[in-house]
């Protein structure tokens, strides 16, 4: 079956391409290339080989917005497309608040311009890239799909009201089957060390940011509190390999069989790790201990934030099997060899 992949070329998209042949499908991908880079689709080239199912051993790929509905309509003529993935959208927390109208517009007119090109063509299965952000500030953990969708930031809003578009969506018109898939902290990198996160200017997360510690980029890890009520007094996450997650997606597409219910899944690993756990397994990685400095808190920080994930596992068949010191290892490889990014 060919996949569409919106967003294929970017650090969660290229790792899940990846994962979709391996499992037999051929992902068709469009992408504009403003988070993203032309090199990362040469290196999954470079990795799949011939191992695409079909065009050749290819990737389909297309240069462009996913809010041109001409171009959906030639992709969607081009390709027999059964579902698609959806990850193309900005996705900076801190950019959504200096500029919330670009994200309102780009992530909610993108996805809105991609269901009604669906619906044109009749291809009404989706995976919908979401996040733990429609959690807000956690009330309780673990956190479960049952949990109410709000949010602290623009950015997190618009996952909230796509998700919300999609839920109505499904509720309305007969034959949708939608999944959304939310995140909680994708790290890591392909074990082959020629794909990873590539973030442009100071990382806004903390692994990207550890590596280019570990690099000689940046001189020490700045640890942004040590005085919260978790067991080394840093913040703790949920931090989910980006195979793992990748191949989250599979697991969903394949599930693809509840048609007029719209399905929502926790993709983490259920265990929080805390920032100076993170920072001693990645220079257990490197073979260094990496400095690191204590500063301030940063307003809005919450202690702890991990997920519950029983349900994809009881649902999807689906739960994390690689470890926060596979992440690192695979991180140092990738930005090892790649210290300036693609």
């Amino acid at each position: 079956m060919d996949v569409l992949v919106t967003g294929g070329a970017g650090y969660i998209g290229s790792h899940t391409v990846i994962e979709l042949a391996a499992a037999g499908f051929t992902p068709v991908v469009i992408d504009n290339y403003s988070n993203s880079s032309p090199h990362a689709m040469e290196r999954v080239r470079k990795i799949l080989g011939s191992s695409v199912p079909s065009y050749g051993g290819d990737i389909p790929f297309y240069e462009g917005d996913v809010r041109d509905s001409a171009l959906l309509d030639q992709i969607f003529e081009e390709h027999n497309i059964g579902a698609v993935i959806h990850f193309a959208g900005l996705k900076s927390v801190g950019e959504s608040v200096s500029q919330p109208l670009s994200y309102y517009r780009t992530n909610i007119d993108s996805t809105l311009t991609l269901l009604d090109r669906m619906y044109a063509h009749r291809v009404l299965g989706l995976v919908f890239s979401s996040s733990a952000t429609v959690y807000g500030v956690p009330e309780q953990l673990p956190l479960t799909e049952s949990m109410p969708r709000r949010s602290t930031n623009p950015y997190g809003w618009t996952k909230v009201m796509i998700e919300q578009i999609l839920e109505d969506l499904t509720n309305t018109q007969e034959g949708w089957n939608i999944t959304s898939l939310r995140y909680f902290n994708p790290v890591g990198a392909h074990d082959s060390g020629l794909i990873g996160e590539n973030p442009r200017g100071i990382p806004n997360n903390l692994l990207p940011y550890v590596s280019q510690v570990a690099v000689g980029k940046r001189d020490r890890v700045m640890v942004f509190g040590d005085d919260y009520p978790t067991a080394d007094g840093t913040g703790v996450r949920d931090y989910i390999h980006i195979t793992d997650l990748a191949r989250a997606h599979v697991a969903a597409l394949r599930h693809l069989d509840h048609p007029d219910v719209y399905k929502a899944y926790n993709i983490g690993t259920g265990r929080g790790v805390s920032v100076l756990e993170i920072i001693k397994a990645f220079s257990a990685a490197v073979g260094r201990d990496l400095p690191y400095e204590i500063v301030a808190r940063r307003p809005g920080d919450v202690a702890s934030c991990y997920a519950s994930a029983d349900l994809a596992r009881e649902e999807l068949g689906w739960s994390a099997s690689l470890t926060v010191e596979d992440a690192c290892r695979d991180s140092w490889a990738w930005q090892s060899n790649n210290p300036d990014g693609f």
